[in-house]
């Protein structure tokens, strides 16, 4: 892994981003076990991502997996063409849920912005999981299983949290990709329009600074601007992921 400069996301005046990090898909990722549980119920992640490329099997960004894989938890790239969103859970061997986007994900030249909203207390079963892409709610899935009310899902346990690889026995699934301003928020379910907002003379959608949200006790805020601390949590929380290979 390496410290990237992430051009282009900030109009005149603008937000800038000064850095990604570059996972190159043979075995590196990172990693961090909580001390304990945090809000298992309710979460948002959010990144930026850039593919490098798509002929690749599945790319697990964010991943744990526990008991010989009866818990798992991932959200990543995947299916036929490895260009959709897939976020799934499961727990002692019984799916929880699963969103697979329709969207396609193709252009490896431009940068992605994906944000996954989660409140499985919510009345409304599609309130529980919101996808977004670029700023834009998705609405239409190839797959949409939604949880049940008052799920828990088993991300944020006190167990190994993956970023950029699947954990079982040897790790797999390394992800390809440039990934920036990587965000978890423990114990919100926040929309897009607090991680991004569309330009008023372009129309695209950039990020803008996230330093003031509230992360949550087992939250986090990569920024990757110290390439020799990678995994520095820099959210005031102190939860370092620990940097492999």
């Amino acid at each position: 892994m390496v410290s990237f400069i992430l051009p282009g996301n900030s109009a005149s005046g603008g937000y800038e981003v000064a850095n990604s990090c570059r996972f190159d898909g043979s075995s590196d990722y990172l990693n961090r076990t909580p001390s304990s549980a945090g809000n298992l119920r309710t979460m948002t992640f959010s990144f930026w991502m850039k593919r490098a490329r798509l002929e690749q099997d599945a790319q697990r960004i964010f991943s744990i997996f526990n008991n010989g894989g009866g818990d798992q938890f991932w959200l990543r790239t995947a299916d036929s063409s490895n260009d959709y969103i897939d976020f799934f859970s499961q727990s002692s061997s019984s799916q929880t849920l699963r969103l697979v986007s329709n969207a396609r994900l193709r252009d490896l030249s431009a940068w992605y912005h994906i944000v996954i909203a989660v409140d499985t207390t919510q009345g409304t079963d599609s309130n529980r999981i919101k996808m977004y892409i670029n700023g834009v709610q998705q609405t239409s899935f190839s797959t949409a299983s939604y949880p049940s009310q008052n799920t828990d899902l088993e991300w944020n346990k006190a167990i190994p949290n993956m970023i950029g690889a699947q954990q079982s026995g040897g790790s797999s699934e390394f992800i390809d990709m440039y990934l920036a301003e990587v965000c978890f928020i423990d114990g919100q379910q926040l929309a897009a329009d607090q991680f991004g907002e569309f330009d008023e003379d372009t129309n695209i959608w950039k990020p803008i600074n996230v330093s003031g949200l509230t992360f949550g006790t087992n939250g986090f805020y990569l920024d990757f601007e110290n390439a020799s601390s990678l995994g520095a949590d820099v959210s005031g929380n102190g939860n370092n992921f620990t940097v492999n290979n």
